[in-house]
Formats: structure tokens, sequence, C-alpha cells
């Protein structure tokens, strides 16, 4: 199994092998559209151990973790906390911090989801 694989199990505290691919999280994605993986997809590239490929997937910041896919999933499999928990491995794998409060303005623009904004500020705030 790889390191990346379970430490993104680790850190969710997720098991991706509960999910019967019903797609409900996916349908209650207000992201979907934009994203190259779905979130019922991303639970079985986990499955699968090609972490790489999500890694590269724009799909990993198009995520607004809003956790309706959480709250969708009938068999509490938590999508979203799979492709936080993604997010987090690759930002330590490239040693990065996360951002200081000035670098946030200069990447916000109209397309940005004002609910991405709310979600991120509810849970990097402590």
């Amino acid at each position: 199994m790889s390191k990346q694989s379970e430490l993104i199990k680790e850190i969710s505290g997720v098991n991706p092998l509960k999910c019967m691919k019903c797609g409900k999280c996916s349908a209650s994605c207000p992201s979907f559209n934009e994203m190259d993986i779905k979130p019922h997809q991303f639970v079985s590239y986990v499955q699968n151990e090609d972490i790489e490929a999500l890694t590269q997937s724009k799909s990993l910041w198009k995520c607004l973790s809003c956790f309706a896919c959480v709250e969708r999933c009938p068999r509490g499999v938590k999508p979203g906390k799979l492709i936080d928990a993604a997010r987090q491995v690759l930002i330590r794998q490239r040693g990065q911090e996360g951002l200081t409060a000035n670098e946030i303005p200069a990447l916000l623009d109209d397309e940005t989801p004002q609910q991405l904004l709310m979600s991120a500020f509810r849970k990097y705030r402590r």
C-alpha cells in the first residue's frame, strides 16, 4: 500500500472501501461541473492508490470543502474529507506552510465563489 494513500486515509479518518459507487456525493456537489475527477471517482482513485493522478487533478482545488458530499453519503465514506486530506498531503510534500493573510487578496478574482472563502475561513481560522 502506498504511503500517500495510507496518509490520506489516516488524516481523513475515512475508509474508502465502504463506497458503493452510488454517486450521491457527486450529485450534491456544487463544483461538479468544474471537476475533472468527481467526488465518487476521487474515492476510487484513493482505493486504487492512484494518488499521482489526484495531485495533478484540478478537482483537488475546485472542491469548496462545503461537505455536501459528506452529508449525502449513505455509507459514511465522506469524499470531501478525502479530498481535504489529499490537499494536506500535497502541501506537506511541497514543504508549504500555507498562505499568510497578506497573500490572499492577490489570489482572488470575480470567479472565486463566496462559499469557498467562507468554508476556508471556518476551517483555517483556528
